[in-house]
């Protein structure tokens, strides 16, 4: 009679962005799988951007109910993503990452200081599982500009996943590479890396409902925000052979599920961000109205922030940062965190008048300022209008916009179009999305690890910034 095959399945996520709601039906159906796998060894793997600091629970934990999350799930090992990497400090990561109870592979992300790995992370790991030698190795998204002001050195992911390759490869039955790269670097991988049996993917939050094989390596992805668990099953027929894919494939996760050990974790964590994010950073004296399709106070305060902070003479932020208005009376971390919650940095970019007077003008369209915009960081629901600090904008609402002839002023002084000014705005809009003429922008310097609510909080703090969002920057003609 012949033998059973030796069987190993491997389930990875990826991407669930602090979707805490999503993490105990994720658990059951984890659980309802290593079930169905019997006695056979089960693999559970994350492949970055677990946080964001857009939930309550990340946020007013940093990270902590994250990891403890994970610890409770049973993960094996993981690797980080961006908004792991780039929204917490060295110091922060370096707190976070200390409690967790499993490897952290990556092989490109160094310490800028050391040119070495941080102390919680590991450029490989090999696993056993009942004599089955599997292989791990990581990377994570090459941003290299920001990482660099973090104190983070990134290596190209390519030529840094090959060196470990061919170092495990010798080693291992299972070669298993965790990508926070996206899904064309990783087909391109899996072009030019011999001897990987899957690349498990992220970043680009692409769900693969089958494996895609390119050259024997099997290309995976489980989509985003916990909606699905990837599933593979590897076997060989006979220890010391080579193992091939059997199965593979996303499962979509049922929402309604839960269990025993995850929900209520989740709800003690939501609960203690609640009681952190209690804290009080300013009595306002008035309401601030936002207006998502014109000029308002609250769209101008964030205007003025970013403005102050930059050092700049004039700013350009899109309201749609800004989730509602600003109310009347106790505002408080919390209240800030929920109004403005988007992982989004100042910047400083070197732009032309004509760029500026570009973006302006789009301000005054609603396919601007209804566009809806998705990732760079962005957590809103629409790109927003233009507010605007250190400028007066003359324009008439009775023509088309491009027809309109605004006319800018900076300090009293006529905008140049073929002069270069220094303009605080947004490191979102550096990469080509919303406004694009702003990416035009050159030398751009970006402020770490500072969020626009931070700004938020220090400018309601400065005497007469209120009165100061009043006003207007925008003056019709017809008024």
């Amino acid at each position: 009679m012949k033998p059973e095959p030796q069987r190993l399945t491997i389930l990875h996520t990826n991407d669930i962005h602090s979707h805490y709601e999503m993490m105990s039906p994720v658990a059951a159906e984890i659980s309802a799988m290593k079930a169905a796998a019997g006695e056979g060894p089960v693999l559970l793997l994350d492949i970055g951007d677990h946080m964001d600091r857009a939930a309550v629970e990340t946020e007013g934990t940093m990270g902590q109910a994250n990891i403890d999350i994970m610890n409770l799930t049973g993960y094996d090992a993981v690797t980080i993503g961006n908004n792991e990497g780039l929204t917490f400090s060295q110091e922060m990561l370096s707190a976070i990452f200390t409690g967790i109870q499993c490897p952290v592979v990556c092989c490109n992300f160094l310490e800028s200081a050391t040119g070495e790995p941080p102390h919680w992370m590991q450029r490989h790991a090999i696993l056993e599982k009942d004599g089955i030698k599997i292989g791990l190795t990581g990377a994570t998204a090459a941003f290299t500009s920001f990482y660099s002001l973090l104190g983070w050195d990134v290596l190209d992911p390519e030529e840094a996943l090959r060196e470990q390759c061919l170092l495990l490869a010798p080693q291992v039955d299972i070669l298993i590479i965790l990508s926070h790269l996206g899904l064309p670097a990783d087909q391109k991988l899996a072009e030019n890396l011999e001897g990987v049996h899957a690349i498990l993917g992220g970043h680009t939050h692409h769900m693969l409902e089958k494996p895609q094989m390119i050259d024997g390596t099997a290309v995976c992805g489980a989509g985003k925000f916990g909606r699905y668990l990837g599933r593979l099953v590897f076997e060989r027929e006979q220890p010391g052979g080579a193992f091939r894919l059997a199965e593979g494939g996303c499962t979509a996760v049922n929402g309604a599920l839960t269990e025993e050990i995850i929900a209520p974790a989740a709800a003690i964590h939501l609960q203690r961000g609640r009681e952190v994010l209690q804290e009080t950073v300013a009595i306002s004296d008035r309401g601030l109205p936002l207006d998502l399709q014109g000029e308002s106070p609250f769209g101008n305060l964030l205007a003025q922030a970013v403005r102050r902070f930059t050092g700049s003479s004039f700013s350009l932020v899109n309201s749609g940062q800004l989730l509602g208005p600003l109310p009347e009376g106790n505002i408080t971390a919390g209240m800030l965190h929920a109004l403005c919650p988007s992982p989004i940095n100042p910047c400083i970019v070197q732009l032309t008048g004509k760029d500026i007077r570009t973006a302006l003008e789009q301000s005054l369209m609603e396919e601007y300022r209804n566009k809806v915009i998705y990732g760079y960081g962005f957590r809103g629901n629409m790109l927003g209008s233009l507010a605007v600090d250190g400028l007066k904008i003359l324009y008439d609402p009775r023509v088309m916009p491009y027809d309109n002839g605004i006319a800018i002023f900076v300090g009293g002084e006529k905008l140049e179009d073929g002069r270069e000014y220094s303009v605080g705005t947004l490191d979102m809009f550096t990469f080509r999305t919303g406004y694009e003429s702003i990416a035009n922008g050159r030398e751009p310097v970006y402020l770490l690890p500072h969020f626009l609510r931070d700004l938020l909080r220090m400018e309601l703090q400065r005497p007469g910034s209120l009165d100061e969002s009043e006003v207007a920057r925008w003056v019709s003609l017809t008024t």
